[in-house]
């Protein structure tokens, strides 16, 4: 069997070197456009949890990091000039330079031929039982099967709004670091790491009216890779001289982009011609989540077992490898997306809440108050505390009082009509009626979250009516998806002033204390 690779990343030469342990007799050859020691980008970020089931395949990741990565436990949360740390956050850096030179050694000992500064298409491979594409998120492999038409692989593409640029710095960070500034155009935020003795990763986001009244939008995005934007770079080593001492940030084609979030129904197919994907040429999750890498590495695992478990077998081979890897990957994707939303909207929360309660919002953004305190028990009640120091109660026994309707506390019950919208909330001095038209005071408006995020606009036009008209208590929030209703909610309460109270198909107390006290709605009910 012969076997082409197109694309040495990590996730090609991870899969070249399982596929000829598992099976010599494969003939198998990898494709790299740029030469062996090119690299774009600095670092590679591996959680703890995600090392453990790569080490079992092959040990190289976790003896290359021990040997020339850095670890950490913490993650440190930089804010209006407070330094909030949480713990159980294990993780471990490396510079990919360094890992894909381990990697292509390894590939090299398993038998795997490799040639660089070799750019092949689809066509060009006619003489091979089968192309891997691992060809990164520009995947060329995936553009020609998309012209084809035959193989029909069901490619869905979200850009998210925010701007990201990536850069290295001089400065170390002591482990995963976030740091938010508010300067005179707009919020910025890094996320920093270190990945060597002496470089950290330094990632920046904004929104894109802060993004263009900085004057960030000029820069030709046509030169060619490798070429850094400049004006950026002066510009932010200007605003977050502070946080990193007066020191340098490092270029390396650093240019500002928008995340692309790549979903794909099938990754496999044998019409025009047999072919797997993996990596970023078929998925993809916002760096947030540190699981780029990670992800195509798994592929790169079930791909190579699902292969030497079907000798003979190349089209059950292609369907056993997509069942496999799909789960996890579909997992990472949900709950990147409120991370994702997260950078989308993190000036808005910046502005909003003391550091304490920014800093538990964003570490709760895909988890529970119940899950981060089993991982950081500390923090999560220094949390608590600070909630019970400014309300002298716990967050779901606060009570509540707008405009001389009151609930005893946050956790409250809602009536539903035949239709199941909601219909009133109970409290005192009587129940609470919803409408969505206005009623005789006091009343709340019930609002239909949208089942897309791309349908929000028309909800806020909404509330900003509702909010300039000074009717509604409050505003009652239920359908769509968690994330609509919760970003609905947000916006109610931090932008247009009108009290929230996130309606819930079932009441989950720890989902519910988690959204009290991060601020995220006022109220929770249901049922």
């Amino acid at each position: 069997m012969r076997v082409a690779v197109v694309g040495g990343g990590p996730g090609g030469l991870f899969f070249a070197t399982l596929i000829r342990r598992a099976d010599p007799t494969i003939e198998i050859t990898v494709f790299e456009r740029n030469r062996a020691d090119d690299t774009f980008g600095f670092g590679v970020v591996f959680s703890d949890h995600a090392l453990a089931g790569i080490h079992e395949a092959d040990p190289v990741l976790r003896e290359a990091l021990t040997k020339y990565g850095r670890h950490w436990d913490e993650i440190e949360i930089r804010i209006k000039g407070e330094r909030i740390r949480c713990p159980g956050n294990g993780m471990a850096a490396i510079v990919r330079r360094t890992l894909l030179s381990l990697m292509q050694a390894q590939a090299r000992d398993a038998g795997a031929g490799l040639r660089f500064s070799t750019e092949v298409t689809l066509d060009e491979l006619d003489g091979y039982d089968l192309v891997v594409a691992a060809d990164g998120a520009g995947s060329k492999i995936l553009e020609r099967l998309d012209r084809d038409g035959r193989a029909d692989l069901g490619e869905q593409v979200e850009t998210a709004t925010a701007k990201f640029i990536w850069f290295g710095t001089d400065y170390l960070f002591d482990g995963l670091t976030f740091v938010h500034e508010r300067g005179p155009d707009g919020a910025f935020a890094v996320h920093g790491y270190p990945i060597s003795e002496d470089v950290s990763t330094f990632i920046v986001e904004t929104d894109e009216a802060t993004w263009r009244r900085a004057g960030l939008a000029g820069f030709d995005v046509t030169r060619p890779a490798g070429v850094s934007d400049l004006v950026s770079k002066d510009y932010l080593e200007n605003l977050f001289a502070e946080q990193i001492d007066g020191r340098r940030l490092l270029g390396n084609n650093s240019r500002w982009g928008s995340f692309r979030t790549r979903r794909t129904l099938r990754w496999q197919t044998l019409t025009p011609r047999p072919v797997a994907l993996l990596g970023d040429a078929v998925h993809t999750a916002h760096f947030s989540v540190g699981s780029g890498t990670k992800m195509a590495m798994e592929d790169a695992m079930a791909l190579s077992r699902a292969l030497a478990e079907h000798p003979g077998d190349l089209g059950g081979a292609l369907a056993a490898y997509e069942a496999a890897a799909q789960p996890s990957v579909r997992k990472i994707q949900g709950s990147a997306r409120p991370s994702l939303a997260w950078w989308e909207h993190f000036g808005q929360y910046h502005d909003a809440f003391e550091p304490w309660q920014f800093a538990y919002h964003f570490l709760s953004r895909s988890i529970t108050d119940a899950r981060l305190a089993a991982r950081a028990p500390d923090f999560v009640g220094a949390t608590h505390r600070a909630w019970v120091s400014a309300h002298g109660a716990e967050p779901l026994e606060t009570p509540f009082t707008a405009d001389g309707w009151s609930a005893p506390a946050r956790l409250v019950e809602v009536g539903f009509a035949a239709d199941g919208s909601p219909a009133r909330v109970h409290g005192s001095p009587a129940g609470l009626p919803l409408s969505p038209s206005p009623l005789s005071a006091p009343w709340g408006a019930v609002i239909t979250a949208p089942e897309s995020e791309a349908e929000l606009p028309r909800v806020y036009e909404r509330l900003a009516g509702l909010a300039t008209s000074g009717g509604p208590v409050l505003v009652a929030v239920h359908g769509g998806t968690p994330l609509t209703r919760t970003l609905v909610c947000e916006r109610a309460r931090m932008i247009e002033g009108l009290p929230a109270l996130l309606v819930e198909p079932e009441i989950d107390r720890d989902r519910a204390l988690t959204a009290v006290l991060s601020g995220r709605t006022d109220l929770v009910g249901g049922r």
